[in-house]
């Protein structure tokens, strides 16, 4: 049975052991490939593992011996599932690996917003406290968490995590969720959209991409947020309209925006949040923990060994 990995360098850039997966038959691993050479890449696989490699429905014609795929993240929309469907492709993905991780990124930027750590820091190496007149300085107004109200557009696993953070810290969450109240832990109020959007001194999205879903932030629906809010946007990048949002950084119409996930990746050189003061960006690293990884590869390496044990499991 022969695997191949088409992009494999995010998930194991060379600290991480591929040792599971061959025990299991032949693997070859590509750092990264591009769209075309895929097929050529693939053609001799049964098992092809993927993360940001489209799977396209042309793509599956080519690759007669293909049997399985699996997605190295949570999220599968790299795949054409009804055209795997239809072809007997069994296709599976990772769920929950991430979530500690990623709610600790969600903090990792509010904490940035509202305590500034790394600007006092870096001031501070280049001599500002020493020649400071005073025992203290301060160049942003900080803000503390205890009684501010946290906004959450998705109760998933990670969704969840968030909340139960956020209550740790005395915040008042509402939630917008499919979920019915009574099926929420303690601490987490179901509420509108229109609610939870003018309520929210903290907005953190966590919701599925989905047509429905596909810039949920724009520009109305800032109009309807507090000009001192926070949007976090750890879910993925098209929840948000990019130039809605810089917009209104620009017209102090929103505090600050975080975000580890753009709606291109790795974003333009004219993204017009790049320059945005008050936009906090990281690299699409929330889920990228050393822990987080590890667990994404033994989830993908147990979920082949399930199909090769004609048990599959996490099928999507």
């Amino acid at each position: 049975m022969k695997t191949v990995i088409l992009d494999g360098y995010t998930a194991n850039p060379g600290d991480l052991s591929w040792q599971g997966l061959e025990s299991l038959g032949s693997v070859t691993v590509y750092d990264r490939t591009l769209p075309g050479e895929t097929v050529a890449r693939a053609a001799d696989a049964d098992i092809v593992l993927t993360n940001k490699v489209i799977i396209s429905s042309e793509v599956m014609a080519q690759l007669p011996r293909l049997r399985y795929i699996g997605v190295l993240a949570t999220g599968y929309n790299v795949v054409d599932i009804e055209a795997a469907h239809k072809r007997g492709i069994i296709v599976t993905n990772v769920p929950a690996y991430s979530t500690e991780s990623v709610a600790q990124m969600v903090f990792a930027h509010l904490l940035t917003v509202t305590n500034r750590t790394e600007h006092y820091a870096v001031q501070n190496r280049n001599g500002r406290w020493t020649a400071n007149p005073d025992f203290s300085y301060w160049d942003f107004p900080h803000m503390e968490l205890a009684g501010k109200t946290f906004g959450i557009v998705g109760l998933g696993n990670i969704g969840l995590r968030v909340a139960q953070i956020a209550i740790a810290f005395g915040m008042k969450v509402k939630a917008v969720t499919s979920k019915t109240a009574d099926a929420l832990p303690p601490g987490i109020e179901k509420a509108e959209r229109t609610e939870v959007l003018a309520a929210a001194d903290v907005l953190s999205l966590h919701c599925p991409l989905t047509d429905s879903t596909r810039h949920f932030i724009n520009a109305d629906t800032l109009k309807q947020m507090k000009p001192t809010a926070i949007l976090i946007n750890t879910g993925r990048g098209p929840l948000v309209d990019d130039q809605a949002v810089a917009n209104a950084l620009a017209e102090g119409r929103l505090a600050a925006f975080c975000a580890d996930v753009l709606t291109d990746e790795p974003p333009h050189t004219d993204n017009p949040l790049l320059k945005q003061p008050n936009a906090f960006i990281t690299p699409h690293i929330a889920w990228a923990s050393k822990e987080a990884r590890i667990r994404l590869i033994q989830i993908a390496t147990d979920n082949v060994g399930a199909f090769l044990n004609g048990k599959p499991v996490n099928v999507v």
